[in-house]
């Protein structure tokens, strides 16, 4: 109860192993891959995907966190958050916000307004405004893109 860990599920309706998986699940609990936390009245959370989460100087950081305290700044229609690498921390948070309406706010603007929000590890090093969040076909946010465009920006030296 209150902690953040891997949701794990298992029954006799769940898959006990994946074709041509002969160990099948440890002790017969399928892995999700969300991250979830249990609440008082036994209420599960979601938080994230565990692929998703960044582990910035050895602390977890959920992308999904950071994007909900940008979307809820008036001025941000969407947000999406990735991690990049970076030699000293391991991995540092970059956000993408496409705004209700160009020009409302700035990204040094939406920075501050995390920092209210947020512990100083979990800040994304750089809000980049874009007129729109990048998606998959499956019309999710593609992360694997916008880390590529994240990481081709710290290369540019516009990240920092």
């Amino acid at each position: 109860v209150g902690e953040v860990g891997e949701i794990r599920i298992r029954g006799p309706r769940v898959v006990s192993r994946y074709r041509g998986d002969a160990e099948g699940h440890p002790e017969g609990w399928l892995c999700t891959g969300d991250v979830g936390v249990l609440d008082e009245a036994g209420f599960l959370t979601l938080v994230d995907r565990k692929k998703d989460m960044l582990i910035v100087n050895g602390f977890n950081v959920y992308p999904r966190e950071v994007e909900e305290v940008l979307a809820r700044h008036p001025a941000v229609a969407e947000a999406a958050v990735v991690g990049i690498p970076d030699e000293r921390k391991g991995e540092v948070p970059v956000a993408f916000a496409m705004l209700r309406r160009p020009g409302a706010v700035t990204g040094e603007e939406l920075l501050s307004f995390c920092a209210e929000h947020l512990v100083a590890y979990k800040l994304p090093q750089r809000v980049a405004l874009v007129d729109a969040i990048e998606k998959t076909a499956a019309n999710k946010v593609d992360r694997k893109r916008l880390a590529q465009i994240a990481i081709q920006m710290d290369a540019d030296g516009e990240i920092g």
